[in-house]
């Protein structure tokens, strides 16, 4: 028996909790006089996370302070980036900018329209609600404007799905509660419908999604496919499915290798090696070869095969997902191996 204790995976903070924190310590030099060593945020759910300010600077007329961002034991390409706000007054309320490393909107379809600063709407509402409330406690007019910034951002954000969300120059300022959960799906499946929202409101009409670099590669260069149809689906097949079934294209092209769509022929759409297993005794009746009851995995299995059990696969995978979820759309599977070679397909 393992005694070893298990630890807790620890949480971090959003890119948003930390320009809202980077906001409320600037205010405070700008119009108390004097840099926090430390400031206090309330989060949307009512935590209050303390924040270190990790830089700080100041001129005529403006302050700037900038948090670390700790993402916890998520590994976030952000995690130890400096999230920086410069505040100075300005007219007509809270107005948002981007500096350095911040991307800006260039197409339609997310909550933030083309043109401005890619800073979502829940950390927009932080940071206008900490200059309310430091607006009262300085007694001054709730007219700021703010500018953040992350050094390096840029180049951290062609790790991102940016780039194929229209998002250009740097990175997103995110977070819906403030917190970091860690290997976080619910995450990777905003990023997914966040990638549908952009394709739908372009105009694309045929999208893809595909379980991994190898399998996407391959099919985004059959079809000639945009980088926004690319829909990074990875394990979250139904994700990114049940968004589609609400949000429909005419077209959806799903990819990936023998073992992932295997397991999407026999019904599971998630498809992560912790949550759902390959039935190999119904695999073994699929494709009329016995042997296969007792492979180990789906790549044995499609050794002991060849490219029947690919097609079966692919066959198969399409009459499940065409079941659940067809009607608006017409749908196609390709099966590719580790070299990124078409070995089945189905619904072409």
């Amino acid at each position: 028996m393992d005694d070893t204790p298990k630890t807790e995976l620890r949480r971090g903070w959003t890119t948003g909790a930390c320009a809202t924190a980077a906001v409320k310590a600037a205010l405070a030099r700008l119009w108390g006089g004097a840099f926090p060593g430390e400031v206090t945020i309330t989060l949307p759910k009512g935590e209050t996370p303390t924040f270190a300010v990790a830089y700080c600077d100041a001129g005529e007329g403006w302050a700037e302070a900038g948090i670390t961002k700790d993402a916890g034991d998520d590994p976030d390409v952000t995690h130890g980036a400096l999230i920086r706000a410069r505040v100075r007054m300005g007219g007509g309320g809270v107005t948002f900018h981007a500096g350095d490393g911040v991307g800006i909107v260039t197409k339609p379809g997310l909550p933030i329209p083309p043109g401005d600063p890619a800073i979502n709407p829940v950390p927009r509402e932080m940071m206008a609600g900490v200059v309310a409330e430091m607006a009262e406690t300085y007694g001054q007019p709730a007219d700021v404007e703010i500018t953040i910034s992350i050094p390096g951002g840029e180049a951290l954000a062609a790790k991102t799905w940016n780039p194929r969300l229209g998002i250009t120059g740097g990175l997103s300022v995110l977070g819906t509660t403030g917190i970091v959960r860690p290997f976080s799906c619910a995450a990777w499946i905003a990023s997914i419908h966040r990638g549908v929202d952009v394709a739908r409101a372009t105009g694309l009409t045929h999208v893809a999604g595909c379980t991994g670099a190898t399998s996407e590669a391959t099919v985004q260069a059959l079809y000639g496919l945009d980088d926004s149809a690319m829909l990074d689906m990875g394990d979250f097949a139904g994700g990114m499915l049940k968004y589609l079934a609400k949000h429909p294209v005419a077209r959806v092209t799903i990819g990936g290798g023998i073992g992932k769509l295997t397991k999407l022929a026999q019904g599971a759409v998630d498809l992560h090696s912790g949550r759902s297993q390959v039935d190999f005794a119904a695999l073994a009746e699929m494709v009329g070869e016995p042997r296969v009851a007792e492979a180990n995995t789906a790549l044995e299995a499609y050794e002991m095969v060849g490219a029947p059990m690919a097609e079966a696969v692919a066959r198969a995978a399409l009459a499940r997902v065409e079941a659940r979820f067809g009607g608006k759309m017409a749908f196609d599977v390709v099966v590719i191996d580790r070299k990124g070679n078409i070995i089945g397909r189905a619904g072409a």
